[in-house]
């Protein structure tokens, strides 16, 4: 049986300290996305701040992980679980992927096994995301993985010198199941050519 954390074309991994270089390089593509905008940090601010998420342990529910292309090792992104409801069921989570790697299918593949195991194994029941509204691509993607629009939050983020609204999406675990599992014990792969992202 092959790793959980390995699809077909990235595999999911800790954070090493080694990674800072790659995770400041997305930081300043969020930027160019049009994401909240916030003073320069410096390199060793960059390289502390992920000597600690290398170190940081994991609550099973709460981590942050590199997502790494399978054919040359090279980090192309990272995303995480970042808010966990156990008792109500619902965790929300983000993604990045570096500029040069986009349409690729990176993202998807990570969020499904993503959600494969806070579904199936940590046994929660949603899973939320948060999008900006102007970010049609990140939008397309989550509606292909199974998320649904659930609101809109009018004018909730100030940014380039003017507000913007804020998609709140969801899938639940069963609906997750229906659209990705086809009798293999973590789900059948996303068909790469509806993949863009």
């Amino acid at each position: 049986m092959t790793s959980f954390w390995m699809g077909k074309r990235i595999r999911l991994r800790g954070i090493e300290p080694d990674d800072w270089t790659a995770l400041m390089r997305f930081a300043e593509d969020e930027e160019g996305l049009g994401d909240l905008l916030n003073p320069p940090r410096s390199a060793e601010s960059h390289r502390a701040r992920v000597q600690e998420q290398a170190v940081a342990k994991s609550d099973g529910d709460c981590f942050q992980l590199a997502i790494e292309a399978a054919d040359t090792g090279e980090v192309v992104g990272a995303l995480g679980s970042f808010h966990a409801d156990a008792r109500s069921g619902w965790f929300e989570y983000g993604i990045t992927i570096g500029a040069e790697f986009r349409r690729n299918g990176y993202a998807a593949e990570a969020v499904l096994l993503l959600l494969r195991y806070m579904f199936a194994e940590r046994r929660f029941h949603k899973c939320q995301a948060r999008i900006f509204a102007h970010n049609e691509a990140s939008l397309a993607l989550h509606r292909r993985l199974g998320f649904v629009e659930e609101g809109r939050l009018r004018d909730h983020v100030f940014m380039a010198g003017r507000h913007h609204d804020l998609v709140l999406m969801g899938v639940i675990a069963d609906e997750f199941a229906q659209l990705h599992t086809a009798g293999e014990p973590w789900g059948r792969p996303l068909d790469p050519a509806s993949n863009a992202t």
